[in-house]
């Protein structure tokens, strides 16, 4: 069975830096793309940034650039997201996902606030 676990949310301040981590079992991992989405309170689930099953290509929402950088280790099977020069519009339920499955992990909150 596939499962995805994201782990790494806490409460900082702005200007802050966390890094999440989501640990995928059950299935490929080296075989699949995986995508970061985040969904703050009250607003629609959107895309943060996508990453193919190699790691060579990258992708992400373009007010994020510069700030965010998604990374991964297939031998973990593990898929981070660094986050830099936290603001508090960025604070939501981050989630990971395998592109083209249905397979999501719970989420981990991330709140920024002073």
């Amino acid at each position: 069975q596939a499962q995805l676990v994201e782990s790494g949310g806490g409460v900082v301040p702005p200007g802050g830096s966390l890094t999440l981590s989501c640990a995928a079992s059950g299935f490929s991992f080296r075989d699949y793309g995986m995508k970061w989405f985040r969904q703050a309170p009250g607003k629609e689930r959107e895309l943060v940034a996508t990453i193919t099953s190699s790691g060579e290509l990258l992708s992400y929402e373009e007010s994020l650039k510069g700030r965010f950088a998604i990374s991964r280790d297939n031998a973990k099977s593990t898929v981070y997201l660094q986050m830099n020069s936290l603001e508090p519009d960025d604070t939501g339920v981050y989630y990971c996902n395998a592109w083209g499955t249905n397979y999501w992990g719970r989420g981990t909150q991330v709140t920024v606030s002073s």
